[in-house]
């Protein structure tokens, strides 16, 4: 399919994709993002970070993440350079959870990829660890960032908070959702 990108911003650009038989299907591209389950086993807990999202005008449970890229231009350049996106969202989760939650990552594995759907194109890496520590330095946040990241919640907790509402980044509820009742299949 031959595309063209008939309208960009920052972050979103409207791209029309030509399929063969000649017909038009719109699409909505933004960059990826990243998301973690930090958790400790031991103690069966996660690490929720409550942050002041603009979007809702209130604070918000969530998992810590962010973009893999700050703007559309930078992934284009990746997207055309041939590497591996799976490693630049490792990479990129890696820093999220240093700056948003003020953990060094020691080892970290995909648990999920969560794609938005057919005629919006966000894609959300969702990557778990057990193995972590605190950083030294704290959080580093950036300019405009309100979070708080010293919410850890037992794993029941976090499954009473996703069912009341308390996490509104619905599509990453259920990706933890899932995650924590594997947690509880592996218990039994």
């Amino acid at each position: 399919m031959n595309e063209d990108i008939f309208a960009k911003g920052k972050l979103f650009e409207l791209v029309h994709l030509k399929q063969d038989d000649g017909r038009v299907f719109e699409v909505a591209r933004r960059a990826p993002g990243v998301r973690l389950i930090i958790h400790d086993q031991l103690a069966g807990k996660i690490l929720l970070t409550k942050e002041f999202r603009q979007e809702l005008g209130e604070w918000d449970y969530r998992l810590p993440g962010g973009k893999v890229f700050d703007s559309l231009d930078e992934f284009e350049a990746f997207r055309t350079s041939g590497k591996d996106i799976l490693e630049a969202a490792k990479a990129q989760a890696i820093n999220e959870a240093q700056q948003e939650a003020g953990v060094e990552i020691a080892e970290l594995n995909l648990y999920k990829k969560s794609i938005l759907g057919a005629t919006v194109e966000w894609d959300l890496y969702v990557f778990e660890t057990s193995h972590w520590q605190l950083s030294i330095e704290g959080q580093e946040l950036e300019v405009g960032e309100k979070i708080e990241a010293d919410n850890w919640v037992t794993y029941d907790e976090a499954k009473k908070m996703i069912l009341s509402g308390s996490m509104q980044e619905e599509r990453i509820a259920l990706i933890l959702l899932q995650w924590l009742n594997e947690r509880n299949d592996s218990e039994r």
